[in-house]
């Protein structure tokens, strides 16, 4: 696992930046409300708002993003004001809450922008539920979320908004469909059929602390679209929460709320969050527990108890999310495998399209801009096969083959790298037998995808011609992924994530 973090590659340093300025804006939101005399409740408050508004905003403009933020309240206000009001009608609650659920998990079908508006009023219900918020406080609340999300978004567009200079690359799409056909439609069903479970069992294991069940539940759901990557997800957060228990009864009972070390490990947290997020959700989780664990310190009721109670809850809410996502409305594995792999494949072939165009004399050709989508749609295949490659997995027959699709599939992106890095020299310039390359690699993408034969490259480029070195390895690649990637009958991208 630390390999993972500390080695895993991270272009143009993103992931630091990212984390860095969340540290900041953060920071600054917390202390805005500080000089504006809002209570320990209120900071606390400010904090998680700004901290949702730099992570959750995911659009793939400054300026979507800049729109997304500024809606964010509209959304989280109202739901706040909700929990706050049914704070003693348990009913009502518990029903508004599990609605919010629902319509926090479909308003995914609206890309980016609904998923950020999806989570920030799930965590809105839940933030008053961890401050155990009343009708009273509100005002101080809604001046605390307006004052940080302000704040924020200052930090975020205005004193580092290093997007402007590196546009983030597009968040891949949920694959589509219509009615209960639509990933999101089935996943709103499960999660809250599987927030309803955690949220009854929840409070028979604690009738102050039920709504942890709920967000692990939640948490869960998150960034996933498939019952195979959601079980692998419930493992991990179970993983992670597990180690950061660890880690708060050595760290976080001992300091019972210290302000300044306190305040040290909350920024370390932070940090962790968003510097872990893109590679290890199990690293994410345990930054999420201890900073959690430091905040109740903070509120002076953490105790080796509490933590005991926030492990009983996390798997209270996780086998809420294993039972949903198995009995009920169930998306195999394997058609949403296939579906990204699929998509990933036609994105290797427009990069070479574009790299082809662009060594052609064509200056409106932008390759660049197709690497980035492929980083992206990997990533979503990664995450998909993550059941197969899992250590657990007992079958190791598919664990070989998936690895293989991943390599290779590694493989084709490192040749479009290569290629587009080719054609980004001025001094590049066109051969006859580019043109020829490129439509082999177009007719192997044709193959993979519509299941007929992928014909093997038997000729070798020169060292003269790295455009052609960098094509015929994509050709060589696309080949051998054509017999991991079906099924003994012979059928297209199928059995990979069965």
């Amino acid at each position: 696992m630390l390999k993972r973090v500390f080695m895993a590659p991270d272009p143009g340093r993103t992931r630091l930046r990212f984390a860095l300025r969340a540290v900041l804006g953060i920071g600054a939101a917390v202390a805005v409300c500080g000089l504006a005399g809002h209570s320990l409740v209120g900071a606390v408050t400010g904090g998680l708002a700004a901290l949702l508004a730099m992570f959750t905003v995911t659009d793939a403009t400054v300026r979507g993003q800049a729109v997304t933020t500024a809606l964010l309240p509209l959304v989280g206000l109202p739901v706040l004001a909700a929990a706050a009001e049914l704070h003693d009608h348990p009913v009502a609650r518990d029903l508004t809450f599990l609605a919010v659920v629902g319509a926090g998990v479909y308003a995914r079908r609206w890309g980016p922008r609904g998923h950020s508006l999806g989570v920030f009023a799930f965590m809105t219900f839940f933030v008053a539920q961890f401050l155990q918020a009343t009708p009273g406080q509100l005002p101080e609340l809604y001046a605390a979320v307006l004052l940080s999300l302000l704040t924020a978004a200052v930090v975020r567009f205005g004193l580092w908004c290093y997007e402007r200079r590196t546009p983030p690359a597009p968040v891949p799409a949920p694959p589509g469909g219509s009615g209960l056909a639509r990933v999101t439609t089935r996943q709103a069903v499960q999660a809250t059929a599987g927030a309803g479970f955690a949220l009854v069992v929840g409070q028979l294991v604690s009738g102050q602390r039920w709504y942890w069940a709920v967000g692990a539940t939640w948490w869960i759901f998150v960034n996933t679209t498939s019952r195979g990557e959601t079980l692998v997800r419930g493992f991990r957060r179970v993983l992670g929460t597990v180690i950061g228990i660890g880690l708060g009864l050595l760290v976080a009972v001992p300091l019972q709320g210290a302000g300044l070390p306190t305040a040290v490990l909350l920024t370390v947290c932070v940090f962790g969050i968003f510097y872990t997020a893109a590679v290890s959700y199990t690293w994410m989780m345990l930054c999420v527990t201890v900073l959690a664990e430091l905040l109740y310190g903070l509120l002076g009721v953490l105790d080796p108890a509490l933590l005991a109670l926030r492990l009983a809850e996390t798997g209270v809410g996780a086998l809420g999310a294993v039972l949903a996502v198995l009995f009920v409305l169930p998306v195999t594995t394997h058609a949403i495998t296939d579906a990204w792999i699929q998509r990933a494949l036609r994105c290797v072939h427009a990069a070479t399209a574009e790299a082809a165009a662009r060594i052609a004399g064509d200056g409106t050709a932008d390759p660049a801009a197709r690497v980035a989508e492929l980083e992206q749609l990997l990533g979503r295949v990664r995450l998909s096969v993550a059941p197969l490659v899992h250590p657990l997995n007992p079958m190791p027959a598919r664990k070989r083959r998936a690895r293989r699709v991943l390599a290779l599939l590694d493989d084709c992106a490192r040749e479009i790298r290569g290629l587009v890095a080719v054609a980004a020299d001025p001094e590049a310039s066109h051969d006859a037998r580019l043109a020829a390359a490129c439509w082999r690699v177009e007719a192997a993408v044709e193959a993979l995808t519509g299941g007929t034969d992928v014909t093997v490259p038997t000729d070798r480029p020169t060292a003269s011609h790295p455009a052609l070195a960098h094509l015929h390895g994509l050709e060589r690649a696309l080949a051998e992924l054509a017999q991991p990637l079906r099924t003994p009958t012979g059928s297209p991208l199928v059995g990979v994530g069965e």
